[in-house]
């Protein structure tokens, strides 16, 4: 059967799915938050809480691209500090979506988003310096990630969010470009594919699905290029400027009903 026919997906809606595709591509080796306008787009042109299924395995194909890019720059001090309090985020996560609504989703993460914008905004401010990510070591370090950590898994499972809250933690711990890549590659690759099995126990993961990724896998390729071709024309502070600009983007259209 015709993949768009099987959705009931028009041209355009197909085109608009393939552009969140190659922007899931762009975020994975360029700025990492930005797939969250490609969250916004799958979940306003398909039904919200399937389009949370179709999209995670496309950004795990995202998640392979930039570890191959930047696998010798992660930080495993920090990832091996998250890993734990990410998982009960996920299992958080899940038990909240066994009851809560398309609109109670999209307004909790909209608002976790911005809450956690704001929050490295003030925190750049209040102390313009660069932190060492060692500092994960130390018990503030320690207890920074697990909030984050726990915010991470939860929005990364019931929506696909969790790129924004772990940008504003590997930004507030001061790691620069090519680490902050490196760190965010690893981490989503490991923790998008754990929740796998998640979504697909709840439904959102099946032969439709996956079909209509095959479609749309094709296009995070060109993405993942464009986005190396761009790393190594953005400075750091830019970078940084870019990232929160996903966030407060992402967090304000989860807020729009």
């Amino acid at each position: 059967m015709n993949t768009m026919s099987l959705w009931h997906l028009t041209g355009w809606e197909f085109a608009a799915l393939a552009f969140a595709a190659l922007l899931v591509g762009f975020s994975k080796t360029a700025v990492s938050g930005a797939n969250t306008v490609s969250l916004a787009i799958f979940a306003a042109v398909l039904p919200a809480r399937a389009s949370t299924g179709v999209l995670l395995p496309i950004l795990i194909a995202g998640d392979l691209l930039a570890v191959l890019t930047y696998r010798r720059h992660a930080h495993w001090p920090t990832l091996w500090r998250l890993f734990p309090a990410v998982a009960a985020g996920v299992v958080a996560g899940t038990v909240f979506l066994m009851w809560a609504d398309d609109g109670i989703v999209r307004t909790s993460i909209g608002a976790i988003l911005l809450l956690m914008a704001g929050v490295t905004v003030w925190r750049r401010r209040r102390a313009d310096t660069e932190d060492d990510p060692d500092r994960v070591t130390t018990r503030a370090g320690r207890a920074k990630a697990r909030s984050y950590g726990v915010l991470g898994g939860f929005t990364t499972m019931v929506a696909n969010a969790g790129g924004p809250v772990m940008s504003m933690y590997l930004l507030s711990a001061g790691f620069r470009k090519l680490g902050f890549l490196g760190t965010s590659a690893f981490f989503f690759l490991i923790v998008n594919t754990s929740k796998l099995p998640f979504s697909a126990g709840l439904g959102l993961i099946d032969a439709d699905s996956l079909l209509l990724d095959a479609a749309l896998v094709l296009f995070v390729v060109p993405g993942a290029l464009l986005g190396r071709w761009a790393v190594n024309r953005i400075n750091q502070r830019l970078f940084e400027h870019l990232v929160i600009a996903a966030t407060v983007v992402g967090g304000v259209q989860l807020l729009i009903p």
